[in-house]
């Protein structure tokens, strides 16, 4: 497994790289929370948002109560913008746009899209081809529902590469990750703006040149809303 790359650190906060199929809370084995204090040689860390073991990529984690305090805050009233790429082996039935809905419970721990719109994950997305049978996927979420992304991409019928929970479990299985990466992010802290852009590097569909390629033209994302 890759290991935790530290990407910024100051008296408040870590930014970090989390590798794919590492757990963010302790199991059996110790968690990304717990793997990350001991590699800054802290006590302990605060989680603020969490990534699935799956998904790669940027994450905040406080290093004070009051710090933790104030990201969740952010993160309540949506003032830290989010940005994740992701793969399909699918085509989408749209190619940009909006994606609305209740996300309810479904068997097993996954979740679905309902027909009400009383407190809707909302997800904003654009997607290009990239090499055959393969579409790329921008995704800039505006809530922040557990599994929202991938519950979003499987609805247009653009489930994510390697996700064995809302793929074709025998096709993901083949894949040597889930292709979710949280990109991007960009926040106002303590009268200063901070933004934050980590490219993947592991999976062969991400580091191919043809991915690599599209994503020259998508730094940074904020551009393109």
């Amino acid at each position: 497994m890759k290991e935790i790359e530290l990407l910024f650190e100051n008296s408040d906060f870590v930014i970090i790289n989390k590798p794919a199929h590492l757990n963010f809370h302790s199991e059996e084995e110790a968690g990304l929370v717990v793997l990350t204090a001991k590699l800054l040689h802290v006590k302990q860390l605060y989680s603020v948002h969490r990534l699935d073991k799956m998904t790669s990529g940027l994450l905040i984690l406080a290093k004070t109560k009051e710090a933790a305090q104030s990201f969740t805050k952010l993160f309540q009233s949506r003032q830290i913008e989010k940005y994740y790429i992701a793969i399909s082996l699918r085509k989408p039935k749209k190619k940009q746009g909006w994606i609305k809905g209740d996300m309810v419970s479904a068997r097993r721990g996954s979740y679905k899209f309902s027909n009400t719109s009383h407190n809707p994950a909302i997800t904003q997305f654009v997607s290009k081809a990239l090499r055959p049978n393969e579409r790329f996927f921008l995704i800039k979420p505006h809530t922040g529902k557990t599994h929202q992304i991938r519950v979003a991409l499987k609805s247009i019928g653009a489930p994510i590469a390697g996700d064995i929970r809302y793929a074709n479990a025998d096709e993901a299985k083949k894949e040597t990750r889930g292709y979710l990466h949280a990109f991007a992010l960009r926040f106002h802290f303590k009268d200063k703006d901070f933004s934050f852009t980590c490219k993947p590097d592991e999976g062969e569909r991400f580091i191919s040149p043809a991915c690599k390629e599209i994503l020259k033209h998508y730094l940074p994302p904020w551009d393109h809303n």
